[in-house]
């Protein structure tokens, strides 16, 4: 009995830590979904805006004194603005190109980004704690205050983003331009304004994933925006790529896959576990989750 016990109190602790990890997911993997979802491309340079967001907390903590609310709010306006200029520096020129001119222009946006924050801060950096952690034991499983900050705060974005999208005008353009982006404008929607919208809130949504990052992973580099990039794209492939709910089941799922494993095997299988099952995943549902096929108006 106690070592059933003990085993349900050991797996519940590793789904709240797979809770912390889907919630950032899910918010780096909503820039990837809305951008998708309204100009049928890729951001690739997205994680490495997640990456600039932790160095943004980083300076408001250590250079601005800034506690973590200010700097929090300081970090998602510094990165909305950082998209809403790549947006328009970088693929509003190639918005008629070749689409692979689009994905070859994001993959250097990110490694300009890598390369700046690197001359920069040429070595990890450790971000101070802004908030008092305090641990509380509830029959056995250990729930700290950073990990109640990170979820709740997370599923707070999320549903507010979900509120924005479908129960707001602005939310009801970008369905309108992700339906039909060529008629749209002739209806009086201001399409360029609403795709820097888009970036903006998508790329703050990713400044605030990099805070909490920072702070429950306190240790920060450069290239941290690689794999966990590359991780919350393919959350949002499995969630249905274009779909802000889907990018959010995707997340947890992934973040969960990986708690798991690293609980259960050795963490070196981690990723090689949770890629195979998403891939088999992507076998049964080839759109992901909530993904529908896009219908080709011809």
């Amino acid at each position: 009995m106690t070592t059933l016990s003990e085993g349900i109190v050991y797996l519940l602790q590793q789904m709240l830590n797979a809770l912390q990890l889907g919630s950032i997911y899910a918010l780096i993997a909503l820039g990837y979904t809305m951008v998708y979802g309204i100009l049928t491309m890729i951001n690739f340079a997205h994680g490495d805006v997640f990456m600039v967001g932790a160095f943004f907390c980083f300076l408001a903590a250590v250079y601005l004194g800034l506690p973590f609310v200010p700097a929090l709010l300081l970090t998602m306006l510094g990165t909305a603005l950082l998209g809403v200029a790549i947006e328009r520096l970088a693929y509003k020129p190639l918005r008629h190109a070749p689409r692979v001119s689009a994905i070859i222009t994001a993959l250097g946006v990110g490694i300009f980004l890598e390369n700046f924050t690197l001359a920069l801060a040429p070595y990890p950096k450790h971000i101070p704690m802004l908030l008092e952690n305090v641990t509380w034991n509830l029959g056995g499983i250990s729930l700290s205050s950073l990990q109640v900050i990170i979820i709740f705060l997370s599923l707070g974005l999320m549903f507010l983003l979900d509120f924005v999208v479908h129960r707001t005008p602005v939310g009801m353009a970008m369905r309108a331009i992700s339906w039909d982006k060529t008629f749209v404008p002739l209806m009086g929607v201001p399409v360029d304004l609403v795709i820097s919208i888009t970036f903006a809130i998508g790329a703050g949504l990713a400044g605030a994933a990099g805070t909490m990052y920072g702070l429950a992973y306190p240790v920060i580099d450069p290239y941290m925006g690689i794999m966990v990039g590359w991780k919350a794209f393919i959350s949002a492939v499995v969630g249905g790529i274009g779909n802000i709910r889907g990018a959010m089941i995707g997340a947890f799922i992934l973040g969960g896959v990986e708690i798991m494993v690293a609980a259960f095997l050795p963490s070196t299988y981690r990723d090689f576990v949770a890629f195979t099952l998403l891939l088999a995943l992507l076998i049964v549902r080839p759109y992901g989750i909530l993904g529908s096929p896009r219908i080709q108006k011809v």
